[in-house]
């Protein structure tokens, strides 16, 4: 019989510390939480103090009993759920499940599963943190709250099965606000100059900047050919040259938001993937050898970039190894910590440097590695020695027509010999040469060619856009990204249109509601506020009932006047102006969690439905009466086509968007490129387009 018994949250890693801690020791799973509040009911009493009614959750009472029996044979228990608020609030339910002293040493934390960081924390146990954990419930309470008071008014007033919340309905708004800048965007005409110029037999480009010492925007045609006028010749004399050498630094191990966004950017991942693949290797892998099951990274929930002395000195060893003593930090970093993050545990990296990607590929599944080699390749370059550029700076003048050049290379690679980060604009560092030029110099131009441009509308967001949106404006936490994303698609209230976010009617429905009813709640400045004001539960400033009261002071009134006041937002059947093929009766369209559907009007009697044709919202450019649909072929590939087929015979593999082409007013079409999505005009004597966005 073992004397210590330690509870973990996953079965997964129960194994592995059980090996690790040896023959006295037995290790079992709560598999997550075990108390909650009841899904039936509120289970917030708001006349006593916000108190609330924790019940055993469905399913999980053989897992306590389980529990209760260890319990008794064992000498000690030890609590050892997650490094974090809810990690400490699964402590806690256990603790009084279990009868065990929160005030006693029951409690284990560890950043990562390596024999190392089990043993060590096993030999400095703590009580229970009531401060995180009454941070956690304010957190549970909170949303209880909004969701179990705005929910059923939707459902009453709307539809059933609709749900709010504080972080998806503030990424909701974000969504919507995005799209009504798209639509409501005015593109403004520009210009610019561009010139190839030659030197010695070498030829490098370069923009027009000015005349004189400032530099000139350029906003028409006739601007430009005035400018154009005055050039005399293709003589150009260097009037300034400009050398500097700039140093480029690494960005740090990644956080939980940094990690999504860039799994995104260079895996194409989406943002429940990464964190699902994430705790899979912070769990542990079998690698087999002598180490067995081991965990591969550090806890993957975190907002800090912190990097423990154990690691730096591990990884410095293998970069000089590797690389050599010049690609070691001179100095050490020091990386501002975010306003608003916790900073309560290590960054996400691997549990040991020396474990190269290379050496896993025969343990790790395809996407494991990959996420695994994205992870590894950032921590060690977040310790290596900056790059050096050699960057210069070149002013060719012309009658006072002043065009300049900008070129770099790599003076010393640093930690770029092993990975960059990636940008939303996809814009990466690139290396032009310019020939050597000394003031004085004369260069001859090639080719001065004037080019019309266009402002663009803010790109949708993507996932990764979104993550980093929420991150600055400090909404959610590492934690409640992932769910997010996921809770607002799954509602119906957004869809994924080449891997970018568009609101749907309902969603567009729904946000209208909180919004005339609840501001507070789709407030970016109020949730922030709310994140602030849990942190300080956290660190022990606030108590968790003051924030809870001072909140539900306000918002109680406002759930009973919508719920007084608010009208009945009555989505009709719309006739879909078919009969139904299997009893004769007229079709109609309803909207369903996925957008519109086709169903018959005789339900329930006829359960007959279909999808429907999707309209993009533009209107037909070939007989300008119909709409343009979403259409599929016999191969199931996606076009485009009016609705008023066979009348019309207007197709395109390409999406039409509603906006006209700027220069000529011609239909404007979303291109899919290996390089992102590019809009181009379809007049073939235009030649308008926009730079491809990720």
């Amino acid at each position: 019989m073992a004397d210590y018994l330690v509870i973990v949250e996953s079965p997964a890693k129960a194994k592995t510390i059980e090996r690790y801690l040896g023959k006295k020791y037995k290790v079992k799973a709560s598999i997550g939480h075990v108390r909650d509040l009841p899904r039936s009911q509120m289970g917030i009493d708001t006349e006593n103090n916000y108190e609330p009614k924790y019940i055993t959750i469905r399913g999980k009472g053989p897992v306590l009993q389980d529990l209760k029996s260890a319990a008794k044979k064992a000498k000690k228990i030890y609590l050892a759920a997650d490094p974090d608020r809810e990690g400490e609030a699964i402590a806690w339910h256990l603790a009084n499940a279990l009868n065990i002293d929160i005030h006693s040493d029951c409690r284990v934390v560890f950043n990562e599963i390596t024999k190392d960081a089990i043993l060590d924390s096993f030999k400095s146990p703590r009580a229970i943190n009531m401060d995180l954990v009454d941070a956690q419930q304010a957190r549970r309470i909170l949303d209880r709250l909004v969701g179990y008071n705005i929910s059923p008014i939707l459902w009453k007033k709307v539809k059933k099965g609709l749900s709010a919340g504080r972080v998806q309905s503030v990424a909701l708004r974000l969504i919507i606000d995005r799209e009504n800048e798209i639509k409501n965007f005015i593109p403004e005409e520009y210009w610019s100059i561009e010139g190839v110029f030659e030197k010695g037999k070498k030829q490098f480009d370069s923009l027009f900047y000015g005349t004189g010492e400032e530099k000139i925007k350029l906003t028409n045609e006739e601007q430009v050919k005035a400018i154009l006028k005055q050039i005399k010749g293709d003589s150009f004399q260097v009037a300034n040259v400009v050398k500097k050498e700039r140093k480029r630094n690494a960005a740090p191990a990644f956080t939980t938001s940094s990690l999504q966004q860039e799994a995104a950017r260079k895996l194409n991942f989406r943002a429940k993937k990464t964190m699902m693949l994430a705790q899979q290797l912070y769990e542990g892998i079998d690698i087999g050898k002598k180490e067995g099951t081991v965990g591969l990274i550090t806890y993957m929930r975190t907002d800090s970039t912190r990097i423990s002395d154990t690691a730096k000195t591990e990884v410095l060893s293998y970069i000089e190894g590797k690389y050599g003593k010049e690609y070691l930090v001179n100095e050490v970093k020091q990386v501002k910590k975010a306003a608003n993050a916790q900073d309560a545990h290590e960054a996400i990296r691997p549990t040991s440097a020396m474990r190269t990607p290379e050496e896993l590929k025969a343990v790790l599944s395809r996407d494991q590695l990959r996420l695994y080699r994205l992870i590894w390749d950032r921590f060690i370059a977040s310790q290596m020695a900056p790059a050096v550029l050699d960057t210069v700076t070149v002013d060719l003048v012309n009658e006072g027509v002043q065009f300049r050049a900008n070129g770099s290379q790599v003076k010393f690679p640093g930690f770029m010999k092993l990975y960059i980060e990636g940008t939303d604009d996809q814009k990466e560092e690139t290396t032009k040469l310019l020939p050597e030029m000394s003031v004085g110099d004369t260069v001859k131009s090639i080719n001065i060619e004037p080019k019309q441009h266009f402002t663009q509308p803010p790109p949708r967001y993507s996932e990764a856009r979104l993550v980093k949106a929420l991150e600055e404006l400090g909404i959610g936490r590492p934690s409640t990204y992932a769910p997010t994303l996921d809770t607002i698609q799954k509602r119906g209230y957004v869809q994924l249109d080449a891997k970018r976010f568009v609101p749907t009617e309902l969603g567009e429905i729904v946000h209208q509601a909180t919004l005339e009813f609840f501001p507070e709640i789709i407030n970016i400045e109020f949730t922030a506020k709310m994140e602030q004001d849990l942190d300080g539960i956290e660190e022990g400033i606030t108590k968790w009932v003051q924030v809870i009261d001072a909140f539900y002071k306000d918002f109680e009134p406002r759930v009973k006047h919508a719920d007084e006041v608010m009208e009945k937002i009555e989505i009709k059947d719309e006739p879909a102006g078919e009969d139904c093929e299997k009893c004769g009766a007229p079709m109609v369209y309803k909207l369903g969690r996925y957008g519109k559907f086709m169903a018959c009007s005789n339900f329930p009697d006829c359960r007959n439905t279909k999808a429907i044709m999707k309209l993009i919202d533009v209107k037909c450019p070939s007989c300008e009466s119909g709409e343009i649909v979403e259409r599929k072929s016999k191969t199931k590939r996606l076009f485009y086509g009016c609705n008023q087929y066979p009348e019309c015979d207007f197709v395109s593999w390409d999406k039409p968007i509603s906006r006209p082409c700027p220069k000529c007013s011609a239909l404007l079409v979303e291109k899919k490129l290996k390089k992102g999505v590019q809009i181009q005009c379809t007049n073939s004597d235009c030649d308008y387009e926009e730079t491809p966005s990720e």
